[in-house]
């Protein structure tokens, strides 16, 4: 990694506070959703996501799944 990693100590324990990075792979141009959706992140990108670890969820609790 090259930056610079923030830490907090603690009694003893080492909490991270935060990284920062000139080669971070985050962008928040694209990274927002009040943008344009053919631009940057489309909420409905998701949706497939959430269905499919609701199903796991719902067959562990033994649900009735609803198509």
């Amino acid at each position: 990694m090259s930056g610079t990693v923030r830490v907090k100590l603690y009694k003893g324990n080492i909490i991270g506070a935060g990284v920062k990075s000139p080669v971070s792979l985050y962008n928040p141009d694209i990274a927002t959703m009040e943008a344009d959706p053919t631009q940057a992140y489309d909420q409905g990108d998701a949706t497939g996501f959430i269905r499919l670890n609701a199903l796991r969820l719902k067959v562990s609790k033994g649900v009735e799944l609803n198509q």
